[in-house]
């Protein structure tokens, strides 16, 4: 399996990031992209202001990794867009894969955001689409 730094020679420009907030979740998550369930995933704006360069970028390929960073996957953003919680769309949230519904898409990202800094129905998240560009769990695509 290569690593980070490997993968950032094949894919110049991009970043690393972790799905989740805990290793539970992130593998979950990751499973959910090898599966082709997950094509979304979002985040709150307020979490970029910090780290801008962490805003996905049209485009960009980025490498997901696992909870421990050892590298998982290569995703491709191709699109992002900042919205408020409360307009995020069913179309939306059954793109993240997570959930059956749009109620239970809100109920699980109520959570996750309350333990995370805080949840207010009107919050801007930044929401992307990406596609998986390699599974480095040795299947390329």
């Amino acid at each position: 399996m290569p690593d980070i730094e490997d993968l950032q020679e094949t894919y110049p420009g991009a970043g690393t990031f972790k799905f989740g907030d805990s290793a539970e979740l992130s593998a979950r998550l990751i499973q959910l992209v090898r599966d082709g369930r997950k094509r979304a995933t979002c985040g709150a704006l307020r979490d970029f202001e910090d780290e801008p360069e962490a805003m996905p970028v049209v485009g960009r390929t980025d490498i997901c990794a696992y909870w421990d960073g050892t590298p998982a996957l290569v995703i491709k953003t191709t699109s992002v867009e900042q919205i408020r919680f409360c307009d995020v769309t069913e179309k939306m949230a059954l793109a993240e894969g997570e959930d059956d519904s749009l109620l239970g898409w809100r109920k699980g990202h109520k959570a996750y955001f309350r333990r995370n800094g805080g949840w207010d129905p009107e919050m801007m998240l930044v929401f992307e689409h990406f596609e998986l560009v390699e599974d480095l769990d040795g299947r390329a695509l």
